[in-house]
């Protein structure tokens, strides 16, 4: 791909400070909203009302709809990124803190690895590739074994599990993303695959009972403004930036986001939630960004 050239230099820091920052504020504005609101509601208000507002302005613009094939791609997308992953994330953050869950979701490139080497065949499973996963493994194992005498409470691997589970299907769905068929537009492609997530989320918070007992008059100004955030910041406005600068940065530096994110998350939750970090924390959050890094690179240097 053919990066722009002459991007004006203010904006490109703005749109990385938007994904590092923004994003990675998001698992704590999630573990606000998850509090007062059921969490699969949460995630179909989210991503509902950020997929028609993306779809509607692309639509605006006089781009074209997905067809009836790539609504069913859309669909099936959907079901793995906003059900699977978004949906397990939610509900893992009513119990666990915002910035391990951040942690374990940056285990997302490990499983992506794997899918190129499984499902693409696009990868081969390399003594630096089996060591950086193995490195990302050791960091989840930290994190939930009761058995290392570290400071710190282990995450239940109830929670550690469906965390696993949600990440591995954003690895598969990114996987699938490259071989079915997708509107030309990134912008599109997302809305309708938002608006399709959202619409299952809502039917899932239904059918899990979310909707019974549920009064919004009771939920507080601060959940709603972070269901507000998560919307207009972390869907609509961290979309586009991330879109913007794949076409003027190369994909090695825009995937820097997937390390740093992490980051920012576990400071945000220790300084703003209180959320503890201990040693625990400090050597499983290393573990997974090292192995996160060394996967990123080594992609580069194919």
């Amino acid at each position: 791909m053919e990066l722009a050239s002459h991007s004006p230099r203010w904006k490109t820091l703005i749109a990385f400070a938007i994904i590092y920052f923004v994003w990675g504020s998001t698992f704590y504005a999630i573990r606000i909203g998850v509090a007062e609101v059921p969490p699969l509601l949460l995630a179909a208000v989210r991503f509902f009302a950020a997929g028609l507002a993306l779809y509607l302005w692309m639509l605006a613009k006089r781009e074209a709809g997905p067809t009836p094939r790539q609504w069913m791609s859309a669909v099936l997308l959907a079901l793995l990124i906003f059900v699977g992953d978004y949906g397990l994330l939610f509900w893992a953050e009513q119990h666990i803190p915002s910035g391990i869950a951040a942690v374990m979701m940056a285990t997302i490139p490990a499983f992506m690895a794997l899918s190129e080497i499984v499902i693409l065949r696009t990868q081969k499973l390399t003594f630096a590739l089996a060591a950086a996963l193995l490195i990302g493994m050791g960091g989840v194992i930290v994190l939930t074994s009761s058995s290392l005498k570290l400071s710190g409470t282990p995450i239940s691997r109830i929670y550690a599990g469906a965390l696993i589970a949600g990440a591995i299907c954003w690895s598969v769905a990114s996987a699938l993303t490259r071989k079915m068929p997708l509107p030309a537009s990134k912008a599109v492609s997302s809305g309708s695959q938002m608006l399709a997530g959202g619409v299952m989320l809502f039917a899932a918070s239904a059918i899990r009972g979310e909707l019974r007992g549920f009064h919004p008059g009771t939920v507080s100004i601060g959940a709603w403004f972070a269901l507000l955030y998560l919307i207009v910041f972390g869907s609509i406005i961290g979309f586009t930036a991330y879109v913007w600068l794949i076409h003027h940065e190369s994909p090695t530096r825009v995937g820097t986001y997937a390390y740093v994110n992490p980051v920012v998350a576990v400071l945000i939750g220790y300084l703003l939630g209180g959320e503890p970090l201990g040693l625990r924390t400090l050597v499983g959050t290393a573990c997974v960004i090292l192995s996160v890094v060394l996967i990123t690179t080594a992609k580069a240097k194919k």
